[in-house]
């Protein structure tokens, strides 16, 4: 069974896919596959009661692919290109799928551990990969190779450890940069009293009270911050700067953070 909040935003999904009926296609597709959500499911448990880290399953991950194609659709009525177009090799709808499955499967390596999880979510992910592009591009080999290779590229490279060369594997990695309001902390607070290493990324992501990606007023993307406390700026300035000064799309990001009521603090513009 699915909660509430994974619902809401797969349907927040696919109302921003309503134009693109391929991608609606796939997410439909890899929301309906059992396999992926009972890896998702697995993955953050383990993330959560064994590890003691925030939420690595199934909403992050919706809420990662809501940023990307988020994103996504700023550059393009932006008048930027993804990788893909630039190249002549596809379309934006072909750049779309991949952010779509890249978002939808990157952390599945927690099902095994945190260390090189990106490199075990690949392996794992792979069959689910191959699934979903074969399922929407059944006659169109050419498709299935990009829209695979770039999905590869993003999950490989979203913890800004692998040097990634495509827009598109750089918008995901900012996207899961962007993910880091208290509700990703929520369990991992309440399950966890007795204090530990790494216990920073929670304190943190817990003062973050609201994060907003829109046009910006420099950059194309503005992502707007909002804490309740001065320790959300850990989760700034070690987590998601590191992941846009290692993006191929930070030339298109401008970022703004504060506490609630004061002005905000510009980063990158």
């Amino acid at each position: 069974m699915k909660s509430p909040k994974e619902q809401a935003k797969e349907y927040k999904i696919l109302e921003k896919l309503k134009d693109y009926p391929v991608c609606m296609e796939l997410a439909m597709w890899l929301f309906d596959n059992e396999e992926l959500q009972e890896m998702q499911d697995y993955g953050n448990s383990v993330s959560i009661k064994r590890l003691g880290y925030n939420d690595h399953g199934p909403v992050h991950m919706r809420q990662v692919a809501i940023n990307a194609i988020k994103m996504l659709q700023i550059l393009h009525e932006s008048g930027i290109q993804t990788s893909l177009e630039n190249e002549g090799i596809g379309t934006f709808e072909d750049s779309m799928c991949a952010i779509i499955i890249g978002g939808l499967v990157h952390d599945l390596g927690t099902m095994i551990g945190r260390q090189s999880h990106e490199e075990l979510s690949v392996m794992l992910a792979l069959p689910i990969i191959d699934g979903a592009v074969k399922h929407i591009f059944p006659n169109d080999m050419h498709r299935r190779i990009i829209v695979k290779s770039l999905a590869i590229e993003s999950i490989y490279g979203h913890m800004s450890t692998k040097r990634i060369h495509s827009l598109e594997a750089g918008i995901i990695l900012i996207a899961d940069g962007c993910d880091m309001t208290k509700g990703r902390a929520r369990i991992t607070m309440s399950l966890n009293k007795t204090p530990r290493a790494g216990d920073i990324h929670k304190y943190s992501a817990n003062a973050i009270t609201r994060v907003r990606i829109c046009h910006g007023e420099y950059k194309p993307i503005k992502i707007d911050i909002e804490m309740s406390e001065d320790v959300g700026f850990f989760q700034i300035e070690e987590v998601l700067l590191t992941k846009v000064n290692s993006s191929p799309a930070k030339d298109f990001i401008e970022i703004y953070a504060g506490v609630e009521g004061e002005e905000r603090k510009c980063y990158l513009a």
